[in-house]
């Protein structure tokens, strides 16, 4: 991509529901298994506001992706210039979604400040979370980057296309042949 080539609105959101709903399963599993979020979730400050990872509607958490992909395309497409164009476009966006999406959310999410003010969740717990959702952004930022500005690189966007199906279709496949139904 060029500074006169602009990448189109459609392509981006593609090119980003993709890498996110990729990244964010693959993070997703990574934490669930290495932060033990079974247990985790069933900590009294955790219980009564997370759902158990057995829950349905966590099996299917992943179908809700592609909304927040375009919702983070929404966002990286009127400074797509300052994204996609320069070199080291990536740590920016990373820093964005760090820094408003993590740090800075405007409620009280745990790993935000305002999690760490106002909610009793202790501050470990919710610095373990970072483990989760700082490198998860760091991958998308990285990998979205590299693709809007190598597009024609047809190994990646098939090897994309496939994970993402695949992400997708397994939790289809597990909630269609009786998967978890609820807490």
């Amino acid at each position: 991509m060029n500074g006169d080539n602009s990448v189109r609105f459609p392509v981006l959101a593609t090119m980003t529901i993709v890498i996110h709903t990729i990244t964010y399963v693959l993070m997703g599993i990574m934490a669930a298994s290495l932060l033990d979020y079974a247990e985790q979730f069933n900590r009294p400050e955790l219980a009564c506001w997370m759902r158990p990872v057995t829950d349905s509607m966590v099996m299917a958490g992943p179908l809700f992706q592609p909304v927040r992909g375009v919702i983070f395309a929404l966002v990286f497409f009127p400074i797509r210039e300052i994204l996609f164009v320069k070199k080291g476009g990536w740590i920016i966006m990373w820093w964005i979604l760090v820094g408003l999406g993590i740090l800075s959310t405007f409620g009280p999410a745990p790993g935000s400040i305002e999690g760490m003010v106002y909610t009793v969740i202790p501050i470990h717990v919710q610095l373990a979370g970072w483990l989760e959702v700082v490198p998860q952004a760091l991958l998308l930022s990285v990998c979205l980057h590299y693709w809007v500005r190598h597009p024609h690189k047809r190994w990646l966007n098939w090897t994309l296309g496939v994970a993402f199906v695949i992400v997708l279709l397994f939790p289809v496949l597990g909630l269609l042949l009786g998967g978890p139904t609820g807490p």
